[in-house]
Order: structure tokens, then sequence, then C-alpha cells
């Protein structure tokens, strides 16, 4: 490679961290207003109760048929790997484990990325090209008021609600293929599962950081919305940057999560 070409490519690479970190620092800033606004949600409960809607009664077919087959995709795998020891009958409660702290609550959250990030980008994005935003400004109506705080604790308040609901079913999905695929009866499935591997702990853990799991598809789902440009492309653009975003910063504050809860309780 040429000095002149390594230079441009050093160059490059410098301007794309120079706008990961102009970004990053937006994004604080969006979050702090949100935050700061959450005041006034009272005056917006209507809105509340909408997003609840849609953020968590309209995600719950999806959110459970990607949890069962999940669950029983663990506990398959689990069983096959394992019965050559003899172990099989420990498979459900692997597989209760891993839905309860890490699994269900981050793949749901993925998921509702996908489905409500996405909705709440399209949604504001055109709101934005089409100047419905400034108009609100005119009209001495606070957008932050009006659109992203509803949404901000509608997705923190239904998200664990959701990811409840997903661990069980997931569970129930693993109880049918314990039965059918692994031989292992009902009653051997739950007990090991409930009695001997799963704690308090595991189930708190994985939906407490649901919460966190919320507020960052929301936030991030808003922030590509209020910064759409560009028309109908632009808003396909930011669509795709929010779901993208937001995966990756959901499975970035997973791990790290994940550590710091176990320092607290170990295993």
């Amino acid at each position: 490679m040429a000095p002149g070409q390594l230079t441009a490519a050093v160059e490059h690479f410098m301007e794309k961290i120079e706008r990961f970190y102009d970004e990053l620092g937006a994004m604080c800033i969006f979050a702090a207003r949100s935050v700061l606004r959450s005041g006034r949600l009272w005056h917006r409960r209507r809105l509340l109760v909408q997003q609840m809607e849609e953020i968590g009664v309209r995600s719950l077919p999806i959110a459970f048929l990607t949890s069962t087959f999940t669950g029983m995709v663990l506990v398959l795998q689990t069983g096959i790997q394992l019965a050559p020891w003899g172990a099989k009958l420990y498979a459900g409660g692997i597989a209760a484990v891993a839905l309860a702290r890490e699994i269900g609550p981050a793949l749901t959250a993925i998921v509702l990325a996908g489905r409500v990030g996405a909705g709440m980008t399209a949604e504001i994005g055109t709101m934005k090209v089409t100047e419905q935003i400034d108009a609100m400004r005119a009209l001495a109506t606070d957008p932050f008021d009006y659109l992203v705080v509803p949404r901000l604790f509608a997705a923190m308040f239904m998200l664990p609600i959701i990811t409840i609901g997903a661990i069980f079913v997931g569970f129930l999905g693993g109880l049918v293929v314990a039965v059918t695929a692994l031989n292992l009866t009902a009653r051997l499935y739950i007990e090991s599962s409930l009695n001997d591997w799963v704690h308090p702990i595991d189930f708190y853990a994985g939906v407490g950081k649901t919460i966190a799991f919320g507020a960052i598809i929301a936030l991030v789902g808003c922030y590509y919305g209020f910064n759409t440009a560009g028309g109908a492309e632009g808003v396909g653009k930011a669509t795709t940057k929010s779901v993208v975003t937001a995966s990756i910063s959901i499975l970035i504050a997973n791990y790290f999560m994940s550590d710091w809860i176990l320092k607290i309780f170990p295993v």
C-alpha cells in the first residue's frame, strides 16, 4: 500500500471513530433530555396506555413463538449432547437456567428491537421528514413529551412482563420436547428444572435486565427517528440503523449486566 493510500485509510478510520463518539454523545444527551421530561408523563397517560398496547400486547405472538422454539431446541440439543453420559435428565434444568438468565431476556429484547424499535423509528422519522414535528413545536407542543417519554416508559414497563411470559412459554416448549423426543416424564423435567437448577435470583436477574433493554429499544428508536433526513430513503436508512444499533447495544449491555450480577450473586 502506497503511503498516500495508507494515510487516506487512517484518516477515514479516524473520521469514523469521531462520528461514532459524536453520535454516542448525542444519544446520551437525547436520553438525558428524555429522562428530564419524564415528570410530565402523567399528562400523557393516554399515550402511555396506547404505547403499552402497541409495544406489549401486539408483541406477544412473535415473542412467545420465538421463545417456544428456542426452549424446544435448547432442550433437544442439550439432551442429545448429555445422553451418552446418561445425564439427559439435566437438559431441562440447563435450558431453564439459560432461558431465565440470558437467552429469554436477550432474545426477546432483540426480537422487539426489530418489531418495536423499527416501528418507532419509521413512525417518528416519517413525521420528521414531513415536518409534522416542526408543526408540533410551532403549536407549543414539546415533541419529547408527546413522542418519546410515553414510548420510553411503556417499553421499560412492558418488556419485563413480556419476558416473564416468554420464559414460561419457552419452559413449556422444552417440556414438550423432553417428553416426546428425550423420553423424560413431565414430572422429572419440572422437578429437575425448578428444584435442582433454577433459583429465584436467576429469574430476577433475567427479568430485571429487560428494564434496561426496554430503555435501549425506545431511546435508540426515537433518536434515529428524530434525526431522520432525506425523505423516504432516509426513513429506510434510519430504520436499519435503529435495529442494528439497538440489537448490538442490547448484547453489549447484557454481557456487562450479567458480569455485574454474577459478581454480586455468585452461582
